[in-house]
């Protein structure tokens, strides 16, 4: 039997690794070259508790800093395995070449937010493209012996799907629009939803969401939808937002706001702890609030000037460059100004801690699966949980006999279209007004009522579906009358556990979006 992973990311090349090595055969399913993943872009770094960096960092540790920054909605069991096993998962990196930043003690690692400890492993700020090189070359040797095989250039378009269990997938050649079924187990890498925010996300331009879209409308579990992560420093550029990686605060970057003319580094003042590297939605929530107030200008600044010339020179480098590129600004010598931008997507499609779906053969991991982050993603979680669940989800796989059988042939009716460009301003636009930082009942209220007239107007298969899953987070977002993370209510604006420290799941069922909650499953002893 093959196994299928749509996308060559990081968690796609993990899945991939992981069925290689045990002797299994996959087909490796991308849009385009894994060197062009969304992983690539990814900076910061990778989280581990190591300790080696003297401050007597522990596993557990890592998981209650992921924990409380989930805002306690994460799945405790699969947090702790994750946490559990990223050491392993670090040194295995170091071990296939990543060239991580090391000392005598060991790789050396940095500060990140909504951590307490130094434990986030990197290099430089390009840490995504390391970690992909090494990846890429750890299962090109497993394409040669023809346990894996590519299929660049390629889309996902259907899933066949009978009493809810799967049989396999429909896959469309993007240069010659031929269409190939690929019967088996499928796992699913197809990164974040950053289609439905067209333009105004850190995320590839090539993420259409439009995948997602279909796997929605056909029944496939999606969780969490209204936990959208504003990372608190990027940039504006043609196209899409910059991202100025978390690792200048890291490094000792500082946020900081003109009030009365002057500069007031607020967030030192605020939270004195852990100051600048305080969790992304808190940071991102405060950086509205104090642009918003009548002493102060309404842009924010990062102050990166006090940062050492040699911490520039080996660790920051590659960030320098990319302000200087693409905003025309030495960030050694002047502040930079920066917004919140979209940046991660924490819900996705549902999965439990085995990365199993609610339909029997199908997986997912990475961006596109609700697992491990809970309200808000800590950075440096990201990396690592595409990795582990990538791995976890190729083990499932193979652990399961869960798969209808099929005598399906290839169906050249399925493709479904795209979404003219216009529409997917009109949807981005919609959904950027009222989800945003801080969020409002009658915005959101209005956004359901614009997204119920495109729904009625006449459209294409997949402009229906775009328009279905772009409702579905909106409603989401209603239904959840707190706030948590991510989520900020102006009108509820306390956390309310009793009610809804749950998960939000939503699923089309008969025609119509069906939203309920469900309980967080207990930790184990």
């Amino acid at each position: 039997m093959r196994f299928n992973i749509i996308g060559a990311g990081l968690a796609g090349l993990s899945a991939a690794l992981t069925l290689a090595q045990a002797g299994e055969k996959c087909n490796l399913i991308s849009y385009a070259p894994s060197e062009r993943a969304q992983s690539v872009m990814a900076e910061g770094g990778i989280n581990a508790a190591l300790d080696t960096m003297g401050e007597y960092d522990t596993v557990e540790e890592h998981y209650e800093d992921t924990m409380k920054g989930g805002v306690y909605l994460a799945d405790p069991n699969a947090v702790w395995e994750l946490c559990s096993h990223a050491p392993e998962i670090v040194r295995e990196l170091d071990r296939l070449g990543v060239p991580f930043s090391h000392n005598e003690k060991g790789i050396v690692e940095r500060s990140f937010g909504g951590q307490k400890k130094k434990r986030t492993a990197y290099v430089k700020s390009s840490t995504g493209k390391m970690l992909m090189t090494a990846m890429i070359d750890a299962v090109r040797k497993y394409e040669v012996q023809g346990l894996v095989t590519r299929y660049p250039r390629h889309q996902l378009i259907d899933i066949s799907i009978k009493d809810n269990m799967l049989s396999g997938v429909t896959i469309q050649d993007r240069f010659t629009s031929e269409p190939t079924f690929l019967h088996g187990k499928t796992i699913l890498a197809l990164g974040g939803m950053a289609g439905l925010f067209d333009g105004m996300t850190t995320g590839s331009a090539h993420n259409t969401s439009d995948a997602q879209a279909m796997l929605f409308e056909k029944g496939v579990e999606f969780a969490n939808l209204e936990f959208v992560q504003y990372h608190p420093t990027t940039i504006g550029i043609s196209g899409k937002r910059l991202l100025i990686s978390e690792a200048a605060r890291g490094e000792g970057g500082r946020l900081f706001v003109r009030r009365n003319g002057e500069p007031w580094y607020f967030m030192e003042e605020k939270y004195p702890e852990l100051k600048n590297l305080m969790p992304r939605d808190v940071v991102s929530a405060e950086m509205v609030n104090v642009t918003a107030r009548g002493d102060c200008e309404g842009q924010v600044y990062l102050d990166m000037t006090g940062i050492e010339k040699k911490v520039w020179q080996t660790r920051l480098s590659d960030l320098r460059d990319q302000c200087m590129h693409y905003v025309d600004i030495d960030p050694v010598r002047y502040p930079v100004p920066v917004a919140p931008g979209i940046h991660y997507f924490m819900g996705g499609v549902y999965v439990d801690e085995h990365h199993r779906t609610n339909i029997g053969g199908l997986y997912a991991a990475g961006e596109c699966a609700c697992q491990y982050h809970g309200a808000n993603r800590l950075g440096g979680n990201s990396l690592l949980g595409a990795i582990y669940g990538g791995k976890v989800a190729a083990e499932s796989a193979m652990n399961s006999t869960e798969l209808r059988e099929s005598n399906e042939s290839v169906k050249n009716d399925v493709y479904s279209g795209d979404v003219p460009p216009i529409l997917a301003k009109k949807i981005s636009t919609i959904l950027y007004r009222s989800l945003p930082i801080i969020r409002s009942e009658q915005d959101m209220l209005t956004a359901k009522t614009e997204l119920g007239s495109l729904l009625a107007n006449p459209h294409s298969i997949a402009e229906h579906r775009r328009i279905i899953l772009a409702l579905a987070m909106v409603e989401s977002a209603l239904n959840r009358k707190e706030s948590r993370g991510a989520h900020k209510r102006e009108d509820f604006p306390e956390r309310d556990d009793e009610h809804f420290r749950k998960l939000s799941i939503v699923q089309m069922q008969d025609g119509a979006i069906r939203h309920t909650l469900r309980e967080i499953p207990e930790r184990r002893s």
